[in-house]
């Protein structure tokens, strides 16, 4: 049985992230777009952005790991869905200082 370290998860996760799944699913952006405006339609006022989106599945993911500690999957697409949801909160202020 492998290993499982804090790095494998983020090496598991940055593969996921940065694979091109552009063909299948469309960009990043353009596909959490569009479940934040599905998801508003549903609401049924424009409450969530594409930030929110990858912020709300990453809490899907911890609901599911707060219901099974042991599946990787969770801990790994909540690391994706983190970095997919800075990512994007990120994009225009690259310049912006770090904290």
């Amino acid at each position: 049985m492998p290993k499982h370290t804090r790095a494998s998860i983020l090496d598991t996760a940055k593969d996921y992230v940065t694979r091109d799944r552009a063909a299948d699913h469309g960009s990043m952006e353009d596909n959490f777009s569009t479940i934040a405006a599905y998801w508003n339609i549903h609401l049924g006022a424009p409450f969530v952005d594409a930030v929110d989106v990858g912020l709300m599945m990453a809490m899907v993911k911890l609901a599911r790991a707060k219901s099974n500690k042991t599946h990787l999957d969770n801990f790994v697409d909540l690391a994706g869905y983190s970095a997919c949801a800075g990512e994007l909160a990120m994009k225009g202020h690259d310049n912006d200082k770090e904290d």
